[in-house]
């Protein structure tokens, strides 16, 4: 089962120069603990932020270079149907897809859910989502987030299912 798992501010920014533009523990700590056990599939560049892969995962990378450039345990595809083969290989796994635009954009038609973290503020962003059509996807859950001093956002999780 393929799944989107990002946060979004207004207008759809996702990034700003390699990075998330915001500070929002309470994002990370879902992503932490809605991935932990899973597979999660980065591009090169997204894998890049993590700094490491990620523990007690399966890291995927989606790049055209070779797997020898990363880290020994990670796994390296070489295009969109190599993760559609990994998918379809995996069918019992849960699949974080987790960035960038370019996979987000190219595996739309093969997601199964979707897991948003909306963030209303305003942030400076260089890469934004790719535009989703919600009618193909039923909501299936949604929690409110707590703002306090760490996490000085409204923010809201979101979990959609395709139609």
């Amino acid at each position: 089962m393929l799944i989107y798992l990002w946060a979004e501010s207004h207008g759809g920014v996702i990034g700003y120069q390699g990075r998330l533009p915001w500070h929002l523990p309470a994002d990370m700590h879902y992503f932490k603990t809605t991935t932990t056990g899973h597979t999660v599939i980065a591009g090169a560049k997204t894998f890049a932020s993590f700094g490491r892969p990620l523990p007690h995962r399966v890291n995927v990378v989606v790049s055209h270079r070779a797997a020898s450039e990363f880290p020994a345990g990670v796994t390296v595809l070489n295009s969109l149907a190599a993760v559609r083969q990994y998918a379809a290989d995996h069918p019992q796994d849960q699949l974080y897809v987790v960035g960038g635009a370019q996979l987000f954009n190219g595996l739309m038609p093969d997601v199964d859910r979707l897991y948003r973290t909306t963030i209303d503020a305003d942030f400076p962003g260089d890469t934004r989502m790719p535009a989703i059509d919600y009618t193909q996807f039923a909501k299936i859950g949604e929690q409110v987030g707590v703002r306090d001093a760490a996490n000085p956002y409204d923010y809201v999780f979101e979990q959609f299912e395709r139609r």
